[in-house]
């Protein structure tokens, strides 16, 4: 295959692809170098979007928001902040919103959130807060015209009892002013396509981005997995054999599973993509890179005939 055809066929039919990142804001300087350093190295594939999380109960809402200010101040990227309703009033929650509305934030990824003891506990709505993710998106778009997106599952949500069940809430989420809709990760891609297909049958109609998690330590993910109830297939669990004490292998194999995913993904029709960096930056540039998204200065080199240093 000629490396034009390659190309074309990684771009799904000649569409262009586009990519999103996700950050979590850093509880010391030396995590913050290393967040900023990430910024910095994937700031130039110019991505739709870079998210920023809020820790459960709301514990990072100060961390998140600095975060989210300095992007806006000292980078071009857009910039979308995470909230969530737990263990806050409406009043708090709409502070907040207004916050990032003053701050030149347009864009907010609504979530209903963790409990504070974490995954597994039981979800309590603050007696005086938003009770859903749907009234949280409601609420959002009173105050002001934010481009909102919300979660989506795969694989359902722990705490559904049914998909029908889960259907029902990413409706009402979407008829409350959602705008587009990012998966939990996975890492059965046949599961986000027979995922989509149902909610398209629900008459679900916004974009619903593929959330990929490129595997840098597999111990950490397939504990993370067990607690969301992500399947870990076994021919990603034999990929990792043997690498416990091998980082630099370790990293190679994440890379290649990476890009593994995503061009299945984009083969079958997928244009955009949103990832989970972990605010490391390696894996999810050199993925990107596979898929042709590189910095101008590049892409202009290599269409002038350049040959790349």
């Amino acid at each position: 295959m000629s490396s034009d055809v390659e190309r074309r066929s990684r771009r799904a039919g000649g569409r262009p692809i586009s990519v999103s990142f996700e950050f979590f804001p850093p509880k010391t300087p030396e995590m913050e170098a290393t967040l900023w350093n990430s910024i910095t190295r994937l700031a130039p594939l110019a991505p739709k979007f870079v998210s920023v999380t809020y820790g459960a109960g709301g514990s990072t809402r100060e961390r998140t928001h600095t975060t989210v200010e300095r992007i806006v101040k000292e980078t071009r990227l857009a910039p979308a902040a995470h909230l969530t309703c737990v263990s806050a009033t409406k009043a708090e929650v709409d502070e907040v919103v207004r916050g990032y509305w003053d701050a030149g934030v347009r864009h907010i990824v609504a979530l209903r959130g963790d409990p504070p003891g974490g995954v597994g506990q039981a979800y309590e709505p603050h007696p005086e807060g938003y009770r859903t993710t749907a009234d949280l998106v409601d609420g959002i778009r009173r105050i002001a015209n934010f481009e909102v997106s919300v979660s989506a599952y795969p694989e359902k949500h722990p705490e559904s009892p049914s998909f029908d069940t889960d259907l029902d809430i990413l409706a009402a989420k979407v008829e409350a002013g959602a705008t587009r809709a990012i998966t939990q990760c996975f890492f059965d891609n046949d599961l986000y396509f027979a995922y989509l297909d149902k909610v398209r049958a629900r008459g679900i109609d916004v974009p619903v981005v593929p959330g990929i998690l490129p595997v840098s330590n597999f111990k950490q993910a397939r504990n993370f997995a067990e607690k969301t109830g992500t399947y870990v297939p076994s021919w990603l669990t034999s990929r990792f054999e043997g690498l416990d004490n091998d980082p630099e292998t370790r990293k190679l194999i994440a890379a290649a599973v990476a890009a593994e995913q995503v061009f299945d993904l984009v083969d079958r029709g997928v244009t955009e993509f949103h990832f989970y960096t972990l605010n490391r930056a390696d894996l999810v540039y050199a993925v990107c890179h596979l898929l042709g998204i590189r910095p101008p200065q590049e892409s202009a080199g290599q269409s002038n005939g350049q040959a790349a240093a």
